[in-house]
């Protein structure tokens, strides 16, 4: 038994950098002995911070740096990512792991949180995304982003949310920021598999009801039937604020064509919108892919997102 003796000597605490801190030579017989390979090799993440609060609702986003040492004081880029629920209750961390990937490739990832459609109807998840990037943008140097080069990108009703703050971005309607706030600044949007027209997700298979006023599209409009609401419905349809005179950034979508959620069709709607209104878009069909999931983050797709994002950057 080890017994703790007050004649032992106490090393004080000492408040110095890693170079001048020594390194041990205590030893044991037989230890063997790794050198250490001190450059960083993955994310790191700061979760559950709050940027707001409303309807009594906390609002949080899981910020996702890239791995370079802790006295390195460049800033990155930003790419603020709005995860798919349905517009219900968000799992934040779906898609944390993959997305983590982009911070390799130089960027801050912030995984954005959105009142569901449980507690405030569209579109709310709108103004919570662009308060999100706000506070972001506000807080740049504590997260180290670079605040005038940002990008937004969503999947499913996340890619919704994305691709309608993209083509509201100068529509006081759809935001909650004061009148004569700076632009946010947003330059380019990645919208993967997102709906576009609730009112014809049924024209194609599904797996899903879209329909009904408990389905996720019935509830995003305050669970209201989708057919019998056209007025509530129009203000959520991507193709309403596709303008030829509007000045819009680029746009990236990809979709899968055997999605059993948001139909592939979807996707068309928008893209034919853009094109015939000579908006910059660019349109990926994953042949075989279904809604989410590995093929929307294998390398060759990650590439094309990357080189999207730094064209724009």
């Amino acid at each position: 038994m080890t017994v703790n003796s007050p004649n032992r000597a106490v090393v004080e605490p000492q408040q110095v950098g890693y170079d001048a801190f020594p390194e041990s030579e205590a030893a044991s017989e037989g230890m063997r002995v790794i050198p250490a390979d001190l450059t960083p090799r993955y994310a790191r993440v700061t979760t559950d911070v709050r940027y707001a609060q409303k309807d009594g609702y906390p609002l949080r986003v899981h910020v996702l740096h890239p791995p370079v040492p802790e006295d390195d004081e460049r800033t990155f880029p930003l790419i603020g990512f709005v995860q798919g629920s349905g517009w219900f209750p968000q799992d934040l961390g779906a898609n944390a792991a993959a997305l983590a990937d982009f911070t390799k490739r130089g960027y801050v990832v912030a995984i954005i949180e959105y009142r569901p459609s449980t507690v405030a109807a569209f579109p709310a998840q709108i103004h919570d995304t662009r308060t999100a990037l706000r506070f972001l943008s506000r807080n740049a140097a504590r997260f180290r982003v670079d605040p005038s080069r940002i990008a937004l990108w969503g999947d499913s009703s996340g890619g919704h949310t994305t691709v309608l703050t993209y083509l509201t971005e100068n529509d006081q309607a759809f935001s909650e920021e004061p009148v004569g706030e700076e632009p946010l600044g947003i330059r380019c949007f990645v919208d993967y598999y997102g709906p576009t027209d609730i009112s014809r997700m049924c024209e194609e298979p599904s797996v899903q009801n879209h329909i009904a006023p408990d389905s996720p599209e019935g509830m995003l409009i305050g669970g209201r039937d989708v057919r019998e609401n056209p007025e509530l419905v129009a203000p959520t349809v991507a193709m309403n604020h596709v303008t030829p005179d509007a000045a819009l950034k680029p746009l990236l979508i990809m979709h899968g064509s055997k999605d059993r959620l948001v139909p592939f069709a979807q996707s068309v709607l928008l893209h034919d919108a853009l094109k015939a209104a000579g908006q910059p878009v660019t349109f990926y069909k994953l042949a075989g892919a279904d809604h989410g999931g590995a093929p929307f983050w294998q390398e060759d797709v990650l590439d094309i997102v990357d080189a999207f994002l730094k064209a724009h950057l």
